[in-house]
């Protein structure tokens, strides 16, 4: 079975960069390929990747920014492998990762894409049980027992109901992601609608109970004014909406049902509205509260 390529489209913070790096290079499996491609200007950052002496990794950084899509695609088109992984760079695999994901492999050959199992930790490094990961594990993730096969509108409509995925810790089938691409209109439901993309075109998701990876979730401060817009809620109606309708011409009624109550997506905005009234964030706390109502769907 071939290398796993694993893709670090990096800009931030350097420490929890260097934290995931140090992660992958710890694998129990060394059968994997590292290609870091540096959307910042962080001044210490190529020096330390020359230091690493590590022929499985390499590293470029940008001339110019290009942002998350611009990067996303920059490293898809550096993939070598039949299967990669895009990882966020503050998030952390551990030592099986990539046995776990090359044995699931093995078992299920060229499947379109495998969600092991993941742990969620907070910006510290501790394990975090937050109100949304809870909803999402115990109301709208499969249960699963070693290992399930789901594809079409069946896991079409779960994940529209609430998406239980965790993005960086997926492994995808380069072609069938090549043939999908990134959207240039999307960034918080970007992940997604790639993975509906691939469950239209006929892809199979291999889903796994063996914990081998850990996503890093951060608070949102209180402080923060971007955080309470209702920018991202306005974003992802426009992608729920444009999705069932997609769907109800695919033939997937189902789907395209959950797609335009997306349930999970409301109560989440619910969550924010708190936090944008005690931020003075009058007119995100009105655009919440139309996701949550409902009031903007068709």
């Amino acid at each position: 079975m071939t290398t796993l390529d694993i893709m670090l489209p990096y800009y931030g913070n350097v420490a929890l960069m260097q934290a995931a790096v140090n992660s992958i290079l710890a694998q129990s499996d060394p059968n994997w390929r590292l290609t870091v491609v540096d959307d910042g200007k962080e001044p210490d950052v190529p020096g330390w990747f020359a230091g690493l002496g590590d022929e499985r990794v390499s590293y470029q950084r940008n001339e110019k920014n290009l942002g998350v899509t611009g990067n996303y695609r920059k490293c898809l088109g550096l993939v070598r492998e039949e299967h990669f992984v895009m990882m966020g760079t503050d998030d952390i695999m551990l030592p099986e990762y990539v046995a776990t994901v090359r044995a699931a492999l093995a078992e299920r050959p060229g499947t379109g894409m495998i969600q092991p199992g993941v742990q969620v930790i907070d910006g510290e490094g501790a394990l975090s049980d937050g109100l949304v990961d809870q909803a999402k594990r115990r109301l709208y993730a499969p249960k699963v027992q070693g290992t399930l096969l789901m594809s079409g509108e069946e896991l079409a409509t779960s994940l529209l109901r609430g998406n239980w995925l965790f993005f960086p810790s997926i492994c995808w089938r380069t072609e069938a992601v090549r043939t999908a691409g990134f959207r240039d209109n999307l960034e918080v439901t970007q992940d997604l609608a790639l993975v509906i993309d691939l469950l239209v075109a006929g892809e199979q998701m291999l889903i796994a109970d063996a914990v081998c990876f850990q996503y890093r979730r951060h608070a949102v401060s209180i402080s923060s004014q971007q955080a309470f817009t209702g920018a991202r809620f306005a974003e992802a109606n426009r992608f729920f909406m444009d999705v069932a309708d997609r769907l109800d011409a695919h033939g997937w009624p189902q789907a395209a049902k959950a797609s335009r109550r997306h349930v999970s997506s409301r109560l989440h905005a619910l969550t924010m509205v708190p936090g944008a009234l005690k931020n003075r964030q009058s007119e995100g706390a009105r655009t919440l509260l139309r996701h949550v109502a409902g009031s903007d769907h068709r």
